[in-house]
């Protein structure tokens, strides 16, 4: 049975289209967590990246480790928020390509559906450029899959969408901010592991050794430049912002306190009042 309808908070949905637009040459991949209610309604709290064991530009894998992990990951939140937290879902990119998912994207939409129907997908298409207005254009998609066979032949599935909300939140969460703060380290891995890849690949000569090298050095240099420096500029904006509103819930507490205690020296020094028979 799908669901009616899935509510994703903004700051998670920040979360995943950082992670989106973190490349554009390959697919990115995390998972959803939050909680399903008796009206078969998801709502998306929180967000786990995954690092990719294995860059494609047009396919994305979770590992059994990876789930368990993440599994593991949303039962601390639970215990944290007091709410029944779990895995619901998954979210991957479509670079330069179209938001609907693909044959292979709804195979396995459905086969995480054996384990839990309530699973959702979520397709974030970047770095496509809108035809009239020549600006990048960015599409989101919120899917389930369905069995289109009679019972007792193979099985033949397509996508059902389901509606997607966007609901605002007023700051940003503590698990959205640690997943900001994990996206430059999960690339740098990757492209570390990348690297030492090419290490272990024998008779290699000099000139191919300093070459991988120096394409390491460059692709850190371009997470520190793209996603590392603006990650804590605004990191400190934000925080330069919390100090101004502290600044202001401050006086305003000021001032309501220096209205109580004038209003109750004004009860004091005022008569009571008689009343004639």
């Amino acid at each position: 049975m799908a669901l009616s309808c899935a509510y994703l908070d903004a700051d998670a949905h920040m979360v995943c289209l950082a992670h989106a637009l973190s490349t554009e040459k390959e697919e990115i991949m995390g998972l959803l967590i939050g909680e399903i209610d008796e009206k078969r309604v998801c709502h998306v709290s929180a967000v786990i990246m995954l690092r990719r064991s294995d860059k494609q530009p047009d396919r994305v894998e979770i590992s059994p480790e990876q789930l368990s992990a993440a599994s593991t990951r949303a039962e601390h939140l639970a215990n944290e928020l007091q709410r029944p937290m779990r895995v619901i879902g998954w979210y991957h990119s479509h670079p330069h390509i179209t938001v609907w998912p693909s044959h292979v994207d709804v195979r396995t939409q459905a086969m995480y559906q054996m384990m839990d129907e309530g699973f959702i997908g979520l397709i974030y298409s970047v770095f496509n450029e809108d035809k009239n207005t020549k600006h990048n254009r960015i599409q989101l998609t919120c899917f389930q899959a369905i069995n289109q066979s009679p019972e007792g032949e193979a099985p033949q599935y397509m996508r059902i969408e389901v509606p997607l909300h966007i609901v605002p939140t007023e700051c940003l969460g503590k698990s959205s901010l640690q997943s900001l703060i994990e996206l430059p380290e999960i690339l740098s891995q990757e492209e570390l592991e990348a690297y030492r890849r090419t290490t272990h690949i024998k008779d290699l000569d000099l000139l191919t050794k300093i070459n991988n090298s120096a394409v390491y050095t460059r692709s850190v240099c371009h997470i520190m430049e793209v996603m590392t420096g603006p990650l804590i500029q605004s990191l400190e904006n934000r925080l330069e912002n919390n100090h101004r509103t502290l600044e202001r819930l401050q006086l305003e507490k000021e001032q309501i306190l220096k209205e109580l205690d004038e209003g109750s020296k004004h009860r004091a020094i005022s008569p009571p009042k008689t009343t004639s028979v």
